[in-house]
C-alpha cells in the first residue's frame, strides 16, 4: 500500500490522477492532494466523489515527505524545477508531468507501453518524467510502425484541445464559445491561457517560439521520441495546433519508413498492439474522433488510430490519424501507469 501526494491536486491533470486513483489503479494507503494556499480547506473528495483515503489538502511548503513513498507532480515546469529535487532526495520517488527533467541524462523519460526497459532499475535521482501530452500518444502509435519496417522520418500536425491549458484553458473556451454564440459579432481579445482568442478559432502557436520558430511544444515534439524509441538521429518535424475542442488531441502523422508496407500489414501491426484501437474503413465509426473517444472510460485509456494509408507512389510512406486523451494517455494515467510499473519492479512497498 502506497503513500502518495498529488502536487497540484485541484488542476486537470492532478483531478484526473485522483480519479484514476479511486479507482484502484495501485493500492492506496493514503493520497496526500496538494494545492495553492488558497485551495487550503477544500475537500477535494468531497467535491469529486472519491472514495480513496485523503488527507486534507496541504501546500508544498506544509508537505512533510516523512513517510510519503511517490509525489505525482502536475503543477508545472516552475514549480517542478523548485521542489520536485527536495522530495527526491528526501527519498521519494517523484514522477514529474512537466518539462523540467525530461532531457536530463539521469532521469527516464518513460511510456511503459514503449520502453518500460528504462524502468527497471530505481533511478539514483529518484525523478521519472512523464512525457509530453502529445509525444505520448505519438510514439505509442510509432512503435509498432518501426518494429514493422523501421522510422526513417516522421511529420506530425497537432491538434490538441483545450483541456492542455488546464481548468483555466478550458473556463476560457466554454466563455468564449457561449459570447460568440448570443453575439455572432463578439471577437474576443488576443491574451488569455492561449495567448489569442481559440473560440472557433485556430491557434498555430503553442508555446513561446525559438530563434529558429520551433515553439517550445513543438521542440518537445521533436526531442522527445527520440529519447523514448531509443532513436537519436530520428528526423522528427512538428507543427502545434490549439484547437476549440474541449478534450482529447488529434494528430495527423506521417511516417516514412526504411522497408515497404501495406496498409493491411499497417493496421493489423496497430491491431496487435495492446493499449491501441485501429480503425478500418469498414467499421462505424472508420476513424476516432474527440468526442466519441473522451465519451467512454474505455476509450479514454487507449490510443486510437484511423485513416491508416500508403501513399500509391510510394510504399514506404505511411500517413496515420490519432486520437487520445490528454489528460488521461497523455498525462495522468501514463503518470500511474509509471507507478504501477515501478511497484511490480519491486521498487515500492
Amino acid at each position: 500500500m502506497l503513500r502518495i501526494a498529488v502536487v497540484g491536486a485541484t488542476g486537470a491533470v492532478g483531478r484526473e490522477c485522483l480519479a484514476l486513483l479511486d479507482g484502484g489503479i495501485v493500492p492506496v494507503e493514503q493520497v496526500v492532494p496538494v494545492g495553492s494556499a488558497r485551495s487550503l480547506g477544500r475537500d477535494l473528495g468531497g467535491e469529486l466523489g472519491l472514495s480513496l483515503p485523503m488527507a486534507e489538502l496541504v501546500t508544498l511548503d506544509g508537505l512533510d515527505p516523512r513517510g510519503l513513498d511517490i509525489a505525482v507532480f502536475s503543477a508545472g515546469a516552475e514549480i517542478s524545477a523548485r521542489e520536485a529535487e527536495r522530495l527526491a532526495s528526501a527519498g521519494v520517488l517523484v514522477v514529474d508531468n512537466s518539462s523540467a527533467f525530461r532531457m536530463r541524462a539521469d532521469v527516464p523519460l518513460a511510456v511503459p507501453q514503449v520502453n518500460p526497459g528504462v524502468l527497471d532499475d530505481r533511478p539514483a535521482s529518484n525523478l521519472v518524467s512523464n512525457p509530453n501530452c502529445s509525444t505520448i500518444q505519438l510514439v505509442r502509435a510509432l512503435k509498432p510502425l518501426h518494429e514493422l519496417a523501421g522510422l526513417e522520418d516522421v511529420v506530425v500536425a497537432t491538434y490538441q484541445a483545450a483541456s492542455g491549458g488546464g481548468v483555466r484553458g478550458l473556463r476560457e473556451l466554454a466563455e468564449e464559445s457561449r459570447a460568440i454564440l448570443d453575439d455572432p459579432r463578439a471577437e474576443g481579445a488576443p491574451g488569455g491561457r492561449f495567448g489569442q482568442p481559440l473560440a472557433f478559432n485556430l491557434v498555430p502557436e503553442i508555446g513561446l517560439p525559438d530563434d529558429t520558430g520551433l515553439t517550445h511544444e513543438e521542440r518537445k515534439l521533436v526531442r522527445e521520441p527520440r529519447k523514448i524509441l531509443g532513436l537519436p538521429d530520428l528526423r522528427v518535424s512538428a507543427t502545434a495546433v490549439r484547437v476549440p475542442v474541449f478534450d482529447c488531441h488529434s494528430e495527423a502523422v506521417h511516417v516514412r519508413l526504411r522497408e515497404p508496407v501495406t496498409a493491411g500489414s499497417v493496421g493489423a501491426a496497430l491491431a496487435a498492439t495492446p493499449g491501441i484501437r485501429a480503425y478500418g474503413r469498414s467499421q462505424s465509426p472508420a476513424y476516432p474522433m474527440p468526442r466519441t473517444v473522451f465519451a467512454r472510460p474505455e476509450d479514454r485509456a487507449l490510443v486510437h488510430v484511423g485513416r491508416i494509408r500508403v501513399e500509391p507512389e510510394d510504399d514506404r510512406a505511411v500517413a496515420l490519424w490519432v486520437v487520445a486523451d490528454n489528460l488521461w494517455v497523455g498525462a495522468a494515467l501514463n503518470a500511474l501507469q509509471i507507478v504501477e510499473l515501478a511497484l511490480k519492479n519491486g521498487w515500492l512497498g
